[in-house]
């Protein structure tokens, strides 16, 4: 049988990554990384994922799995709404990409694509209940339970970075007061509140930020508690540049935790995503369930 590949792109607010995957073994044969020129707007944004894809596709590419932030529709692949990308409301993306690529797609929350391949590859692998943390210029989030997607009822389940963690009370002087949770642990938001850090990485190392680091792994844990309490999970995988960053904190936070979570329910695994390329891989790996 002759070989075939899938390709899955990551849509970022800050940027966008393209890899191209043998469909049988998840073995990555080539990627690249871009900025994402967000202010723009979300048509060309959407022109240049479309070039991207176009030039990466091989004859043997037999399907295409995005993954964009925000809301989106699965059952239709509708893009309702793409909180770092202005404009992004309403677009029919997976129409769109049909019409334009002649093949099968997947349009999928970029966090559920992520703990899809960290569930089925990565560090939730073997694991039943996998709920997966996005700390980039956002907070995404995703629940894998049995090796599917939970979505909820109208397919919206895990916009975790807009629970509340402290309402009416965000942590800079903003007009927006919900207090979620992107408003803490986005890196946009740890950003602003630390503006001494040069990379998502100082935020939770070195010295530029460790006089924010203590109120960090607290909000962390509250989150984690939350999450716990709802879901019971086997495995919490941190990723983003600033969730791997978390790494040699793990035992900190699961320390904090024992403070929030009701005894005797237990805390579950923390660990950091351990796929490689786990958002485009994920997008891939959806692909490839429609054929």
């Amino acid at each position: 049988m002759a070989s075939q590949s899938v390709i899955g792109f990551d849509l970022g607010g800050t940027k966008s990554s393209i890899g191209r995957f043998d469909a049988e073994t998840g073995a990555l044969l080539e990627s690249r990384r871009y900025p994402t020129d967000a202010s723009r707007g979300f048509l060309a944004v959407q022109k240049e994922m479309i070039d991207a894809i176009q030039t990466m596709r091989t004859p043997d590419t037999v399907a295409v799995g995005v993954g964009v932030p925000g809301l989106v529709r699965a059952a239709d692949g509708v893009v309702l709404h793409t909180p770092n990308i202005p404009d992004g409301v309403d677009i029919p993306l997976l129409h769109i990409l049909e019409q334009e690529l002649k093949l099968p797609i997947v349009v999928e929350n970029d966090a559920n694509c992520f703990t899809f391949a960290e569930a089925s590859h990565g560090a939730g692998k073997g694991l039943p209940v996998v709920v997966g943390i996005t700390l980039g210029t956002g907070v995404g989030g995703g629940i894998v339970i049995d090796g599917r997607i939970f979505r909820g009822a109208n397919g919206f389940a895990g916009e975790i970075g807009h629970m509340l963690l402290m309402p009416g009370q965000p942590p800079y002087k903003t007009k927006d007061l919900r207090g979620d949770v992107e408003q803490f642990l986005s890196g946009t938001a740890i950003g602003a509140r630390c503006t001494d850090a040069d990379t998502p990485t100082d935020y939770f190392n070195g010295e530029a930020c460790a006089f924010l680091r203590p109120d960090l792994f607290k909000e962390v844990a509250w989150l984690c508690a939350s999450l716990i309490h709802l879901l019971d999970p086997s495995v919490i995988v941190f990723g983003g540049s600033a969730g791997k960053a978390l790494e040699k904190h793990l035992p900190v936070i699961a320390k904090e935790l024992t403070t929030w979570v009701l005894s005797p329910m237990p805390v579950p695994l923390l660990r950091v995503a351990a796929a490689d390329h786990p958002d485009m891989l994920g997008a891939a790996l959806l692909a490839l369930k429609v054929l």
